[in-house]
């Protein structure tokens, strides 16, 4: 059952989504559903001996393309709806073991590729209004499937971050004529103190107001909207921005660091949103080797952030560590 609920104080919609109880949890050590199926093996989730990239439709979706009626009937002041939509899992690669800091630079710039074209794909449905692409990675996140993967949910409304973002940025554009996140990009590179890393076409930088000890947003330095709008020399810019943000993460503890990372795209409503600008956030849950960056009372309850460390040392932190640039990586 999947569904949608409309919470009125919030003014958020909520996905009830009873099926993902049954979901694969953490599966025997000799078994991985997201490996290739091996000849005489069990089959897993893809029917081939090997592969490169692969997208597929998650088997425990939030949103289904052909969403059950609601549970409960809504009403003016509680809405319910079904919970229209697609899942998918993307497959980096068909090694168990790995990630996005130790794939090779080739097939990380043919992953850009991937996730332009399931952007492109899904958003030009009508239901599709927010496209989103992310990857949770490590235990502590909450990560059940070891296998190196992402994930890409097409939302039949824009979430509620996005949304916040399309408004402030889109009241800026009005009142001053010209990008929010520009400017804030400019103000970071004249600065230089919470810079991670640059290069010809992006920027990973510790935000001003980091809500997370390590945070890291990756920003291309020319105003876009989304994935579509990058040219090839920029997608390969960007897997290899992706590359130094998450080898840094790696080397700061010496272990493959946890985190959230997020794509913030226009929506693919229809509607323009010319003040808009394309930028992935890292969050990783680590604030020390062996501490973590719990969201409790004031963070859930109350919705502000609390952070216990400086943007600007932090940021000096990761600038400090390996690989410098996109130059030290390797070309392979």
């Amino acid at each position: 059952m999947s569904e949608l609920r409309w919470n009125p104080v919030l003014r958020e919609w909520v996905v009830t989504a009873t099926h993902r109880q049954d979901r694969t949890y953490k599966p025997p050590a000799d078994y991985c559903p997201l490996c290739p199926t091996h000849l005489g093996a069990f089959p897993t989730e893809v029917p081939t001996p090997d592969y490169d990239i692969v997208v597929f439709e998650n088997k425990f979706p939030s949103f289904q393309r052909v969403p059950p009626p609601p549970a409960v009937e809504g009403d003016e002041l509680t809405p319910v709806a079904p919970a229209e939509g697609i899942c998918e899992v993307v497959l980096y690669s068909p090694e168990h073991k790995g990630s996005l800091a130790t794939s090779s630079l080739s097939r990380v710039k043919r992953l850009v590729r991937v996730w332009t074209d399931r952007y492109r794909e899904l958003g030009s449905r009508p239901f599709v209004h927010y496209v989103l692409i992310f990857e949770n990675k490590g235990d502590v996140i909450g990560v059940t499937l070891e296998h190196p993967h992402g994930q890409i949910y097409a939302f039949p409304f824009i979430p509620p971050r996005p949304a916040l973002e399309l408004e402030s940025s889109g009241q800026y554009w009005q009142e001053k004529g010209h990008c929010l996140f520009c400017d804030l990009l400019a103000r970071d590179v004249r600065d230089g103190r919470r810079l991670v890393a640059t290069s010809n076409f992006f920027v990973a930088s510790v935000p001003f107001a980091a809500r997370y000890p390590y945070e890291v947003h990756i920003t291309p330095r020319r105003h876009l909207g989304s994935l579509l709008e990058l040219s090839e020399e920029e997608k390969d810019d960007l897997a290899a921005m992706l590359k130094v943000v998450t080898q840094k993460y790696d080397n700061l503890f010496g272990f493959s660091l946890p985190y959230m990372m997020i794509m913030h795209q226009s929506p693919t409503d229809g509607r323009p949103y010319p003040g808009y600008h394309f930028h992935i956030e890292f969050y990783p849950p680590h604030r020390s080797a062996n501490k973590l960056k719990y969201l409790a009372g004031c963070e859930s309850g109350a919705g502000t952030f609390i952070n216990d460390t400086l943007p600007e040392e932090k940021a000096a932190e990761l600038r400090a560590l390996a690989p410098h640039s996109v130059d030290d990586l390797t070309q392979t």
